[in-house]
């Protein structure tokens, strides 16, 4: 197994070389190119992880057992911040993802929140307007008292922020977006399940997911402008990708929030459901979709989220010669000849990722 997955390693060069040879070959000759798009339950309650996280952690990694083995949760867990992001969190996440990567038992990833009614907002500011008033350390904070409620939630801790000086913003930011887009690089089937308020960079986290699930009651979007910043961690380019470039200005310019249904009708989510008095509806049909990948092959899980990321950056001529790039590396498993043999003796696959 482990030998199979390091060869998607050498599957991304590849791609890249079809993409080179693609992109050649269509200025050499004419033909149609197109640009593609995409749009985009069981309690676990007193069991179902095979370890349990302690309760100060802020961010709790759970590997899931039985019948759910191979799925991973990541849990924000700072309740007295909202889960907002600050440099602790930052550093706790991506030293989670850089072992996830690594891992071959992980089939599946799940991100949600452990804080009741939050997904990832932000601290309470109102102790922060007179605090060194006369630093620029603040001059990233609002002036209009009536906004000041509307900034409570973008997404990052900025009570920590408000104490940087502006060149540790810059750094805190990059470190931000790299982490997410750590995230988003995972090899397997990533999932957000937003139970609560995701706003600026914790709307980012989800958007850097594969799917997104949310409850009706939830509410959603990139409100940086509010505060004269933009989107940092990846939010300018992954929205409109999702939901259309016009749309995506929209609700960047005006910093817009929206509810779990109308996420749902604009393409920022797959599914949308109904809040359960537990308050993790959307956590458990995330679950019940992490379920539905287990019994696939986990090798062509990965050789497909790797197609189709790759795909989506190119026109569909040079998508093509990168399916083909990646359809090439299933043919010689183990896992392809165990699932025709399966499908003759009509039982299901044992698939072992090799």
């Amino acid at each position: 197994m482990a030998a199979s997955l390091g060869g998607l390693g050498l599957l991304q060069g590849r791609v890249r070389l079809a993409a080179a040879a693609a992109a050649a070959s269509s200025l050499s000759r004419p033909g149609p190119q197109g640009l593609v798009r995409g749009g985009a339950a069981c309690s676990t309650a007193g069991r179902g992880y095979s370890s349990e996280a302690k309760g100060e952690e802020e961010l709790r990694v759970r590997y899931l057992d039985e019948e759910n083995q191979g799925i991973v949760v990541l849990g924000l867990n700072r309740s007295r911040a909202k889960n907002a992001l600050n440099k602790n969190l930052i550093k706790m996440m991506s030293k989670a993802v850089d072992a996830l990567k690594s891992d071959k038992k992980v089939r599946t990833v799940i991100f949600r929140s452990e804080v009741p009614g939050i997904f990832c907002a932000v601290k309470h500011l109102k102790n922060i307007r007179t605090a060194k008033l006369g630093e620029t350390k603040v001059s990233c904070l609002p002036t209009m008292p009536d906004a000041l409620e509307e900034m409570n939630r973008t997404g990052a801790d900025l009570q920590e922020r408000a104490k940087m000086h502006s060149s540790e913003v810059s750094s805190f930011v990059s470190k931000a977006r790299a982490t997410i887009n750590e995230m988003a690089n995972l090899p397997v089937p990533t999932i957000a399940a937003i139970d609560g308020t995701a706003l600026g960079g914790g709307l980012e986290l989800a958007l850097a997911c594969d799917i997104r699930v949310a409850a009706s009651s939830a509410k959603m979007g990139l409100v940086e402008t509010k505060l004269a910043i933009i989107p940092g961690a990846g939010g300018t380019q992954r929205l409109p990708r999702m939901i259309g470039v016009s749309l995506a200005k929209e609700l960047i310019f005006s910093a817009r929030i929206v509810d779990g249904e109308e996420a749902k009708s604009i393409g920022l989510v797959s599914h949308v459901v109904e809040q359960n008095e537990s308050g993790d509806a959307a956590y458990r049909r995330a679950l019940a979709l992490a379920q539905e990948f287990l019994p696939q092959g986990p090798l062509a899980i990965r050789v497909a989220k790797l197609a189709i990321n790759q795909g989506m950056e190119v026109d569909l001529v040079t998508g093509l010669a990168i399916e083909e790039a990646c359809y090439a590396q299933t043919i010689p498993t183990k896992d392809r000849i165990e699932g025709l043999l399966a499908f003759k003796e009509k039982r299901p696959p044992r698939y072992k990722g090799e």
